[in-house]
């Protein structure tokens, strides 16, 4: 039988293809497994800036500076010079300062949280340890818990700036700014009205203009 010359080097190409196939797949099968792992996001993180909490270690008096904001004076500054009580827990035998203090704390007495020791400028928690008005966060979280796990996690209370800190910084709230420390209850009111185009009207060819 004769076979054309072109016939023979599809043949022999053929053969050549198959034998390198082989080569090629015995090299692989008796390789070492090479893992490929995904590059580690080392993107640097932005900080949380929590606002501070000013008012815990002054208070307002009823004088207005120029620009007409109240006059803060320490805390320190009367009760360091005064003996404190600790039987007290409300405003009652107060007579010379804080009698629009209202305090509904449920069965808390001052001392409770403010530290007698440090003039009533730094507070204690219920292992006795004092803290700065700085962290003062800590101290609510003691009775608090299941809402500073909240916080931690973000659904509770407000915030600004991004999830992902990798693309920016957050801005959070702290407990003191939408808590009065002496009255926490949160006021009743009556939540807002929806945006009314949320939801556009759905329009058909029939009814569009």
């Amino acid at each position: 039988m004769n076979v054309s010359a072109g016939k023979m080097l599809f043949i022999v190409g053929l053969f050549s293809i198959s034998a390198f196939a082989v080569q090629m797949f015995a090299s692989v099968e008796n390789s070492e497994e090479i893992a490929i792992h995904p590059k580690a996001d080392d993107a640097p993180l932005f900080p949380v800036k929590i606002n501070p909490a000013n008012q815990l270690a002054e208070i307002p008096t009823d004088r207005k500076d120029a620009n007409g904001n109240p006059v803060l004076v320490s805390c320190q500054s009367c009760h360091g010079v005064r003996n404190p009580n600790p039987k007290n827990g409300s405003t009652g035998p107060l007579v010379s300062f804080h009698q629009d203090l209202s305090f509904v704390h449920g069965k808390l007495v001052c001392i409770s949280c403010h530290n007698p020791e440090g003039s009533y400028s730094d507070f204690r928690l219920a292992s006795g340890e004092s803290i700065k008005p700085e962290d003062v966060m800590q101290l609510c979280a003691q009775c608090h818990g299941p809402q500073f796990r909240d916080y931690q996690h973000g659904s509770h209370g407000g915030m600004t700036g991004h999830w992902d800190l990798r693309k920016g910084m957050r801005q959070r709230n702290h407990c003191v700014n939408c808590h009065d420390p002496h009255k926490p209850a949160f006021p009743l009111f009556r939540p807002a009205a929806g945006p009314n185009d949320r939801f556009p009207p759905h329009h058909t060819k029939e009814t569009h203009e």
